[in-house]
């Protein structure tokens, strides 16, 4: 007996014009098996061989496969790449990428090289099993060659698989796959676009790319750190991380299983108050526990402190970037505008204490019920969750024009706050900073700014000289006539 009504046989143009911004995973993986110039090796870890599957389901894999393994024991898989630590991690990518491309160099550019752009293509995953329920999470790349006989460019990622059926997120690893191949070997020269089309036949539930990192000469001008806030700024993450030699981290790596002491701020620039209030909570939060001497301490920017109008302007992200990089500073770029939110984000890579340094301003914000108007449980929503787990507020005072200064003992707060207020600072949840500078309490964010720009030379007693030295070299906020945008 047939079915009354059949599915239909998918059918793929064979118009292989990469101009045309293909979006169907059929679509792209079929155009590569039609282009004869690309050639390559798909090796795969982790939740079956998914992105290979396309390739051979499209119909002309035999125009593009060269290799196909999947080396899921781990003697046989140290045999191959050698030894790693751990088994999905960037090291191990690497090695397989590394491996793979070498081989078929090796093998076949003698006898089709002149005619051929060479791939590898390697992902290593720990998805959802029997045995795991959660954290399912993997690393991409391929390494490629633009043209025949180039020395070969990498693109690389790290994604979070968010369905909660092992099936599903073999579907969504196969379809991102196909997706960063096809980016990868018809728009290396639009990166941005190569970003964007990450989630072609995805959403943002299903799939999570929290880092990216382009390397070779296919990417010669790409800055990485422009590319990875291309990620939040698009919403395929909610946060990115830069180490102080200002390379692309991924985030869960660095905090994994870490205490962490987090300060939020514009930083435009990082001035002297900055670093004194971190400074403070730095003291207080490693004298709090032992295992605090651990911390990673991190710069946080809030994605909605980057915008200028409606978009991100480079420069001006970058200059901030720069500054905190040059005094020895991680940077964490988030999506959140909440903190209760970046609390939670962190909380998925770490159990252990979390520290916030922030300003009195900042906490009379905190206590404002007309923030969280949008929570089914207002502010005491927002608390509870910000709270969640171990979690200490450091505040920094503020200073009044007769020079008085207001800390939580004596911040004026709505009476109907002030036993919440009481709650916080009876459970020490919240901790006046000790020992601050009180000097620094007068710099104010909007004059720094304008003597920068005006070139008033008082700025500089403002900052870190590091910093002011580099903001002088590179004319960053404005300095001499510089960009400010």
């Amino acid at each position: 007996m047939t079915e009354p009504n059949p599915k239909p046989i998918p059918q793929w143009s064979a118009n292989p014009d990469p101009t045309d911004h293909v979006t169907d995973t059929g679509q792209k993986a079929f155009q590569i098996n039609i282009d004869s110039t690309k050639y390559g090796t798909f090796a795969e870890i982790g939740a079956g061989q998914e992105v290979a599957r396309w390739f051979f389901r499209v119909g002309g894999a035999a125009g593009t496969v060269a290799k196909t393994i999947s080396a899921y024991d781990k003697t046989v898989s140290d045999v191959i790449y050698g030894s790693s630590d751990r088994y999905v991690s960037r090291q191990r990518l690497q090695q397989m990428l590394d491996y793979e491309y070498n081989l078929l160099i090796e093998r076949l550019d003698a006898s089709r090289g002149a005619e051929t752009s060479f791939f590898a293509f390697a992902n290593t995953v720990a998805a959802r099993s029997y045995s795991r329920r959660d954290d399912s999470n993997g690393w991409l790349g391929i390494k490629f060659q633009c043209r025949p006989r180039s020395e070969p460019s990498q693109a690389m990622i790290h994604v979070h698989l968010l369905d909660e059926e092992n099936m599903r997120e073999q579907e969504a690893l196969g379809t991102i796959g196909v997706n960063l191949i096809y980016g990868a070997l018809f728009h290396f020269e639009n990166p941005r676009y190569l970003i964007t089309s990450l989630l072609d036949q995805l959403t943002k539930s299903r799939i999570e790319v929290d880092m990216i990192k382009f390397s070779g000469p296919g990417f010669a001008r790409v800055d990485n750190r422009l590319m990875s806030l291309q990620l939040v700024e698009h919403g395929l993450t909610e946060a990115v991380m830069f180490t102080v030699d200002g390379e692309v981290a991924q985030p869960s790596e660095v905090l994994y299983k870490k205490p962490v002491l987090v300060e939020r701020g514009t930083f435009r620039p990082v001035n002297n108050l900055h670093l004194d209030m971190l400074e403070c909570a730095r003291r207080q939060f490693m004298a709090a526990a032992p295992e605090n001497q651990d911390a990673v301490v991190l710069m946080e920017i809030a994605m909605h402190n980057l915008l200028q109008s409606v978009n991100v302007q480079p420069a001006d992200f970058l200059a901030r970037v720069d500054t905190l990089r040059t005094i020895g500073k991680t940077v964490l770029i988030t999506s959140h505008g909440e903190f209760f939110r970046m609390v939670e984000y962190l909380r998925r890579a770490t159990k252990d204490m979390i520290g916030l340094a922030i300003g009195m301003p900042t906490l009379q914000e905190l206590l404002e019920p007309r923030y969280y108007a949008a929570l089914p449980g207002g502010l005491l929503e927002a608390l509870g969750r910000l709270f969640s787990g171990p979690v200490r507020l450091y505040v920094y005072p503020r200073k009044e024009a007769n020079d008085q200064l207001i800390t939580t003992e004596n911040i004026p707060v709505p009476d109907n706050m002030r036993h919440i207020l009481a709650h916080l600072w009876a459970n020490r949840l919240i901790e006046d900073l000790q020992g601050v500078n009180t000097n620094y309490l007068d710099i104010k964010y909007a004059e720094l700014l304008e003597k920068i720009r005006t070139g008033d030379s008082e700025w500089e007693t403002m900052v870190p000289a590091a910093v002011r030295d580099i903001i002088k070299s590179r004319n960053y906020f404005g300095f001499g006539g510089g960009n400010d945008e």
